[in-house]
């Protein structure tokens, strides 16, 4: 993509110029209340804590107890650089990152709206069925009428979002404090933790090929392309810079904002491990693989409460996360073909499949790996293109990253993308 002569990206007029206009009101960013710049990165945060993550987690540490612990840290560190790329990105430009690959070509920027169609649906699936699956749990109805409820509560949270950013963000934050909760809980409940057999689980190290394929699943369920895309479109037009000195300091809270948001994420994403390797890894319960047989064991085991936590948690992971993957399809189609649609038109459209796949009763954990698998073949047209547009000085202008920044998220890319490619041809093999 490349801008005409003597004009670099930077210069071209942004799109929003309503919306700059009331930026401006917001006056000077260092007189700002220091809590109102942050809150986009516990949105991406979201995704880190999908139904998705549930599975392979507990499916981690219920097989081999605390052994992948250090597989869940390092995937949130490279959670922490894509994520901020991303973030950076659209501060920078005031764009986001289908606004700026659609300059690649009409085909191309064509193919990158089907995968990226094809990507927000897959998403919307794991998480509208994971959150029927927390309603079915806590009130025992059927997955379609829970799936029905699902998509009218899902429409209250996307409304948030048509009101402004910070009632959205303060949702969707309060949704992923329930996850929290809900697994500090359990954790605290099923006890019986093991500080040497954590510090252990710490250190990389592998057991069999099991571990490498739960391994690899734990890692590509990390890094979810719909929210690399929406991450730089939560940064793109919020608090608007007057000069280089505001863009500076943003930088330094957006990097605060990452590291807390994906931070929690990861704390989250662990916790769920430890739970199921203090309580079923313990009594040799290694084939828990569901998430119904987590929670069937967590009330078995521990009780009541332990499985009411789990279920909440599920609940609340769910809406969130799919109210959420619909913010992130309406940006991508936006972005790469500039076409315009209700958001709540856009919802009833993507939810469509999961309430086809709830009203025909198919199995719902196979749903949720299938729909990993098709996030997997998304990743590579969204880390690619962000890569290449950071570490371009015409795109960042002083924000472009630095030698060893590209460097770093390079490598990042490429363990993703390979992993990923090796979990697509085991799914598809085995």
């Amino acid at each position: 993509m490349t801008a005409p002569a003597g004009e670099t990206l930077l210069d071209r007029p942004r799109e929003h110029p309503a919306r700059e206009a009331a930026d401006d009101a917001l006056g000077d960013v260092r007189r700002m209340p220091r809590i109102a710049l942050l809150g986009p990165a516990f949105v991406a945060a979201v995704a880190y804590v999908d139904p998705g993550n549930f599975a392979t987690n507990i499916a981690a540490g219920a097989e081999h107890g605390y052994l992948l612990a250090w597989v869940v840290v390092a995937s949130s560190a490279m959670a922490m650089l894509v994520q901020y790329l991303s973030a950076k990105l659209g501060l920078a430009t005031g764009r986001n990152l289908p606004q700026l690959a659609a300059g690649f070509g009409r085909r191309t920027r064509f193919g990158l709206w089907i995968q990226a169609e094809a990507v927000a649906i897959a998403t919307d699936l794991a998480e509208f069925v994971g959150a029927a699956i927390g309603l079915h749990l806590l009130f025992g109805i059927g997955l379609f009428p829970a799936g029905l409820v699902t998509a009218v509560v899902a429409f209250g949270v996307l409304a948030l979002q048509q009101r402004g950013h910070r009632r959205f963000e303060v949702a969707i934050a309060a949704l992923l404090g329930l996850v929290a909760l809900g697994f500090l809980y359990d954790l605290v409940a099923v006890g019986h933790q093991s500080a040497s057999g954590i510090a252990g689980g710490l250190v990389p190290g592998l057991a069999g090929s099991g571990s490498l394929v739960l391994a690899v699943g734990i890692i590509g369920a990390t890094v979810m392309p719909h929210v690399v895309y929406l991450h730089s479109a939560l940064t793109q037009d919020r608090i608007r810079p007057r000069d280089a000195a505001e863009r500076r300091r943003l930088l330094r809270w957006l990097r605060i904002d990452v590291g807390l948001g994906l931070g929690a994420a990861g704390v989250i994403n662990l916790t769920m491990l430890l739970v199921a390797a203090a309580l079923f890894h313990r009594i040799g319960a290694t084939d828990v693989d569901s998430i119904e047989a987590a929670h069937l064991g967590l009330e078995r085991y521990v009780g009541g409460g332990a499985a009411l936590a789990f279920a909440v948690a599920l609940l609340a992971s769910g809406l969130s996360s799919s109210s959420v993957g619909t913010y992130a399809g309406q940006v991508v189609l936006q972005g790469f073909m500039g076409w315009r649609i209700p958001l709540f038109l856009r919802r009833a459209i993507t939810m469509t499949p999961a309430l086809v796949v709830l009203a025909l009763g198919l199995p719902t954990t196979d749903v949720l790996v299938i729909s990993q698998v098709v996030l997997s073949f998304g990743i590579p047209f969204a880390l690619v293109p962000l890569i290449l547009f950071t570490r371009r000085p015409d795109v960042m202008g002083d924000l472009v990253n630095r030698r060893r920044t590209t460097v770093a998220a390079s490598a990042i890319a490429g363990l993703i993308i390979a992993l990923n490619g090796y979990l697509v041809v085991d799914t598809i093999l085995g």
